[in-house]
């Protein structure tokens, strides 16, 4: 079971409402999603049409990126959210640990009788942290999300393992830049092997990470020098691997068009021998039509969908 984690920006949130109508059946994929943005319109308009494709995710209920840095603002738009909350067994409520906060994540699961509820430590977990283990042990919690990190532990694995309860590895696979630029000096990098072998490690029950994006939250910038489309594939039995296409005219952040044209155009030679997902097809068809670029936060989409149909095919 795959568990991408996203943040519900604008174009996120488009990517996961069109996989949601175009992957009616699968079941397979949960997002994770952590609000970033006070105002819920985007988010609300997500939620019903998840809800309404049957499209399972987990909301992070006690965000602390975008808006809800300062502690003085709350997520409080779920609750009031009457369709979220009239269908509880459809979508996982979620929180974010930290030591400071775990007298609040209990009393929020219990103030609204909330089940099956998901614990997400985006470091290591302690394992010496005893409000840790009275939270995950708590029989309203039946996820557990941790960043193992890469010297893994085997015997917080195997105690976490012991709880009964679902237990995901989450995984920092995108290896971010300062600049778009410096991708073209490693134009195609490992990025997961764990759908292939996570099911084998006996004591994990799904595998995430923040699809091809950063694990860090970053707000929207100014034009960007080079233009850059992230693309995971499939390069072996046992690697998933992505592929950065770069632009070459990058003195200036003018011409954004012809940054755009350089980098897609570089997609569908690549792609001549590999399985071509909608999301690459679709760029492969922009690259040469006459409208052209269609703006960084719908590029940002299609490579998020990319990758959420790449898992679905494995």
């Amino acid at each position: 079971m795959y568990y991408p984690y996203l943040r519900a920006k604008q174009y996120e949130l488009k990517a996961l409402r069109e996989f949601s109508v175009e992957h009616k059946e699968q079941n397979s994929i949960v997002p994770i999603l952590e609000p970033v943005k006070q105002q819920p319109n985007a988010l609300n308009l997500a939620i019903d049409e998840m809800l309404t494709n049957g499209l399972k995710f987990a909301l992070i209920l006690n965000p602390k990126d975008g808006d809800f840095k300062h502690h003085t603002v709350q997520f409080d738009a779920w609750f009031q959210n009457e369709k979220l909350m009239g269908n509880k067994d459809s979508w996982i409520p979620a929180f974010l640990y930290s030591k400071r906060n775990s007298h609040e994540v209990s009393s929020m699961i219990d103030k609204y009788t909330l089940g099956n509820a998901m614990i997400v430590f985006r470091t290591c977990m302690d394992m010496d942290d005893e409000s840790a283990w009275r939270i995950i042990n708590n029989k309203s919690v039946g996820y557990v999300v941790n960043s193992f990190g890469s010297t893994i532990s085997r015997r917080l694995r195997s105690r976490l393992k012991e709880t009964g309860k679902q237990i995901i590895r989450l995984d920092d696979c995108f290896k971010s830049k300062v600049r778009n630029a410096d991708y073209a000096l490693e134009v195609d990098e490992l990025f997961s092997e764990e759908p292939f072998f996570y099911a084998e490690e006996g004591n994990l029950d799904g595998y995430s990470d923040y699809t091809t994006l950063p694990s860090e939250y970053i707000e929207g910038g100014m034009l960007p020098y080079a233009l850059a489309i992230h693309l995971s594939y499939r390069k072996n039995e046992e690697q998933l691997y992505v592929h950065h296409f770069v632009s070459d005219s990058n003195e200036t952040n003018s011409d954004i068009r012809g940054k755009f044209r350089e980098a897609a155009r570089k997609v569908a030679p690549f792609y001549e021998d590999k399985n071509q997902t909608e999301a690459v097809k679709e760029i492969i068809e922009k690259a040469n039509a006459s409208e052209g670029y269609p703006g960084l936060g719908y590029l940002k989409k299609l490579s998020v969908k990319n990758h959420l149909e790449l898992i679905l095919s494995l």
